[in-house]
């Protein structure tokens, strides 16, 4: 979760600046995640630009696009993480960024990833990120998205210790916005993940694979 509005008063990007390296502890080895840029880095071609929304401390996404040889940018609203990620990956490109107003440049990405990065907002906007996200791929491009589905909006959480309000959208509702905007989803599956922490809670994830037709 590595996007922007208010976390109680306080930005995501302030939470996210406190929490650090720790997200990346908290989150390591998620198989749902892994086997999602095996797919990726199995299907693009050497030098395929990618973009990394919510890149965080870099790891696992841009170390593993940048080891199967990708051009990978990545972008976060925490200015913490995005030092750590420059630091622990320093073959990609990382520069703190909004996906609500970031500018994908012309011609978009061979590639689009954004693992848990929607669910720190609101739930319009929840839904207008993932569209943006989502036009940005090039045709014959692939898009993988992780998150943790469910009609909520405005929900207060405590996570990592900071309390924080989430929304997000159902399994169906991704697909459906997918869909419209041009991409075809080519796997989605559900799997419930616990992160690493005294008082870490299980948590359910969605990962949708998809692609834009050439």
């Amino acid at each position: 979760m590595n996007q922007e509005p208010q976390a109680r008063g306080r930005s995501a990007a302030e939470v996210f600046d406190e929490v650090g390296a720790r997200y990346e502890e908290a989150f390591a080895d998620v198989p749902g995640q892994l086997a999602a840029l095996d797919w990726l880095a199995g299907s693009l071609p050497a030098g395929a630009r990618v973009l990394d929304v919510g890149s965080g401390t870099g790891r696992p996404t841009a170390e593993r696009l940048v080891r199967a040889g990708c051009e990978v940018t990545g972008i976060d609203v925490s200015a913490e993480m995005v030092r750590i990620a420059r630091e622990r990956v320093p073959g990609a490109r990382f520069e703190q960024a909004d996906v609500r107003t970031f500018e994908a440049p012309e011609g978009g990405y061979d590639a689009v990833c954004a693992f848990f990065p929607l669910l720190v907002m609101d739930q319009p906007e929840v839904a207008r990120s993932l569209t943006r996200a989502a036009s940005w791929v090039a045709p014959g491009g692939a898009f993988a998205v992780a998150t943790v589905p469910g009609d909520v909006r405005g929900l207060d959480i405590v996570w990592m210790g900071h309390e924080v309000t989430v929304s997000s959208l159902s399994t169906q509702d991704h697909l459906r916005l997918l869909g419209e905007a041009g991409l075809r989803v080519v796997h989605h599956h559900t799997a419930v993940y616990h992160p690493r922490g005294r008082d870490a809670e299980p948590e359910e994830h969605l990962y949708v694979h998809a692609r834009r037709p050439a």
